[in-house]
């Protein structure tokens, strides 16, 4: 992709719900948001990013990396807007009035716009879409995830007071993105099971991946073969997960699939690095199987290089996902040669649809997962081939080539 200025496309403005901070030197984004920024500014000349900003007193997420602003090569070509963090209803409406002022005023200086929704209350994105109809104006949304398919999903875990809040205000919800997406010029759609639950809703639809993974990313043909060769010497297989430990990620679903073959004399290896709510509930399951020794738990890792290095030397990448999302670890896991064996969705299904460099098991079925497990224990020779086809499944997903197809579909149509 090219950063040439005849092949940008003008001002472009992204309202998101992405979470900012104030740090010593201003603004901070997350690390994986600034890689994305970068490759927006290859595309355009300049870029607007708003995003939503978090209160000093909410409880940071370890699992972040921050990155000021200031420090990004592509600053002169950024302007980066913080938006009041409104989800509480009371707060929404309070300042409601200003940010659809400052929205609007922002809207009418960009040439492209692309809006990613996510929510009712709060969704700065969502209201920016509405004046942006109010301008007469075209504009992409772009979804990361079902959202209503991942509130309905994990409704049981969260506190009841919320629960009843979001079980009433969940159609409205359905009804108002569906209304934004049919009034929009493009949907960009994060995976297949994203695109499958709007796409009906859009004049425009699109499949399109968010991932960071260079061509250089590549495992390359020396490591894949010396990948391929130990599985079917015997060795103990490793397995990986890289995620939050929350109940969306199935973490207690993942022990229990592991530890099944592990206790019959399966030989494994197995770790799941990040951490999150359901982190403390993982050592204490994994500490009452007495699987301390084949399970590790180390907790979030900020290196990226590291987690890549573990994915290339993992054996299969076991993944217990419980909602319509589009997991950026599963592509990953793929560019490094890791199959990809978990429950099943059209996210995976797609992912793998070319070279099947991965096996999906029924949703919330730890006891199918396991006989997959003990199935590749025992037919080496498929798990070889299941490793070469993961790698090949993999090729396609590099940063570069997916920025410039994004970019290109908000400059011609948003």
């Amino acid at each position: 992709m090219s950063g040439s200025a005849d092949q940008r496309g003008g001002r472009v403005l992204f309202v998101t719900a992405v979470r900012l901070r104030r740090g010593p030197r201003g603004l901070q984004l997350d690390d994986q948001t600034c890689a994305g920024l970068a490759g927006w500014a290859e595309s355009f000349d300049h870029v607007t990013y708003m995003g939503i900003e978090q209160p000093a007193d909410l409880e940071d997420d370890t699992s972040v990396t921050w990155i000021d602003i200031a420090d990004l090569a592509c600053r002169d070509r950024l302007t980066v807007v913080a938006l009041p963090f409104a989800y509480k209803i009371g707060r929404f409406f309070k300042d409601y009035k200003s940010t659809r002022k400052m929205l609007g005023e922002e809207i009418a200086k960009a040439d492209h716009l692309c809006f990613t929704l996510g929510y009712l209350f709060g969704d700065w994105a969502a209201v920016a879409a509405v004046e942006a109809i109010r301008q007469n104006r075209d504009y992409a949304v772009w979804f990361d995830r079902v959202e209503h398919d991942v509130i309905r999903r994990t409704l049981p875990a969260i506190p009841l007071k919320r629960r009843i809040k979001e079980v009433a205000t969940l159609p409205v919800m359905v009804r108002y993105h569906h209304y934004l997406i049919r009034h929009s010029n493009l949907g960009l759609f994060q995976g297949q099971d994203t695109l499958n639950a709007y796409a009906d809703h859009s004049t425009n639809p699109h499949c399109v991946y968010d991932v960071h993974t260079q061509s250089t990313d590549l495992i390359s043909a020396a490591a894949l073969e010396e990948k391929a060769e130990r599985v079917q010497s015997g060795a103990a297989l490793k397995i990986l997960y890289v995620g939050r430990a929350s109940e969306m990620k199935g973490p207690l679903d993942w022990i229990e699939a592991i530890a099944k073959p592990m206790q019959s004399g399966v030989p494994l290896q197995a770790k799941w690095i990040g951490d999150g709510p359901l982190l403390a509930d993982m050592k204490q399951r994994v500490s009452a199987l007495g699987l301390e020794d084949q399970i590790e738990l180390p907790g979030f890792s900020s290196d990226r290089e590291a987690i890549l290095a573990e994915m290339r030397d993992a054996d299969l990448f076991v993944y217990c996902h419980k909602t319509q999302e589009s997991p950026r670890c599963l592509i990953e896991a793929l560019v490094s040669g890791c199959p990809i064996v978990g429950y099943q969705s059209s996210y995976s299904d797609d992912l793998v649809s070319q070279n099947g460099g991965g096996v999906r098991t029924p949703l919330n079925d730890p006891a199918a997962l396991s006989a997959t497990i003990q199935d590749l224990h025992e037919n080496r020779s498929k798990l070889a081939q299941l490793i070469k086809a993961a790698a090949t499944d993999g090729s396609r997903f590099d940063e570069q080539t997916l920025y410039a197809h994004r970019a290109d579909l908000i400059r011609e149509y948003a």
